[in-house]
């Protein structure tokens, strides 16, 4: 029979893994009796856990919640998923749920085993934020550790990216970013001699890392200017659209803020509004914008006139065929 520490550890840990437990298989999972699992039980209460008993024909036990917060338990892949979750809070929120989140990343750090001290200690994660529109693309968290941990050790990273076949990468590491429900790694690539954004999702962490660098200066000097300005395809990293333009639409400003989430919406008068949008082509503005089923009147430049009216002609060859 292990130790009562250990076996109250172990006891918790079931209980906090499905909602109702029956006493006897809580006995047979612990390899103890019945009436240990029910002084365990009441040890475990005393210690501040609420565990509720539930009736049935064989009894049981729920860990429910209560007035205050007791010790808790996490496993290992637990304690790297809640870090990285405080991380991203204490970077990315507000300012009291940020302060909230960075003291609980101090106090988990403080009561952490040393093999995931360690590890945890070099998770460095910068998050911009951007509702996500689709679903997050499952990242293994030994990869994200390893990201991190070459980034705070300002260490070369080797990696294979996307299919096997393709050549390694070598990269020094800047941030580990999330944005749209993505991982991304941005890094200065080395046989490219540039910047570059890596999908963390397709990466291969190589063992063992480069050498250490010195860190280049990031374009712009903020990581968040320079992510808005890459996904948005300009090519200067101030976060400006290459094409940007101004509409009247015959619409409510209201409604049209409904469905518009980088541009700026104004009044313009009763049921009028001023739209200014961007996008990474002419066409695509001009596409953007006739999405808005409303007249509209172009306010500038004049290639967003011209890229209606290459829509234009465009729909009507479309349209002709398809009558024909």
């Amino acid at each position: 029979m292990p130790k009562t520490s250990a076996r109250l550890l172990a006891l918790l840990s079931l209980l906090q893994a499905r909602r109702d437990w029956p006493g006897t298989l809580l006995a047979e999972r612990l390899d103890i009796s019945l009436r240990t699992v029910r002084r365990d039980v009441d040890r475990l209460r005393e210690l501040g856990y609420p565990i509720a008993a539930v009736k049935g024909p064989d009894g049981g036990y729920r860990l429910s919640a209560g007035t205050e917060l007791p010790p808790l338990l996490f496993d290992d892949d637990q304690a790297v998923a809640l870090t990285i979750a405080l991380q991203v809070a204490a970077t990315s929120s507000g300012d009291t749920l940020a302060e909230a989140s960075a003291r609980a990343l101090n106090t988990i750090r403080q009561v952490m085993p040393s093999r995931l001290r360690h590890r945890i200690e070099s998770l460095r994660i910068t998050a911009v934020e951007r509702p996500a529109t689709r679903p997050a693309a499952p990242v293994d968290g030994d990869v994200l550790l390893a990201i991190s941990a070459a980034v705070h050790a300002r260490e070369v990273l080797r990696f294979d990216y996307g299919t096997s076949d393709a050549p390694p990468r070598r990269a020094e590491p800047h941030h580990l970013i999330t944005w749209d429900g993505r991982w991304y790694l941005i890094a200065w690539d080395l046989d490219r001699g540039d910047w570059r954004t890596f999908r963390a999702d397709r990466i291969t962490v190589r063992t063992p890392n480069g050498p250490r660098f010195t860190p280049r200066e990031l374009p712009g000097g903020d990581v968040a200017t320079y992510v808005i300005g890459k996904f948005r395809g300009s090519g200067d990293a101030s976060g400006n659209w290459p094409c940007q333009g101004t509409v009247i639409l015959d619409m409510p400003a209201a409604t049209v803020a409904l469905y518009t989430r980088d541009g700026v919406v104004e009044e313009a008068g009763p049921d009028r509004c001023r739209l200014t949008l961007g996008s990474w082509s002419w066409a695509a503005l001009a596409a953007a914008v006739a999405r808005f089923d409303a007249e509209i009147e172009v306010v500038g430049p004049p290639e967003l006139t011209e890229a209606f009216a290459h829509l234009a002609a465009r729909f009507s060859r479309t349209a002709a065929r398809s009558v024909a």
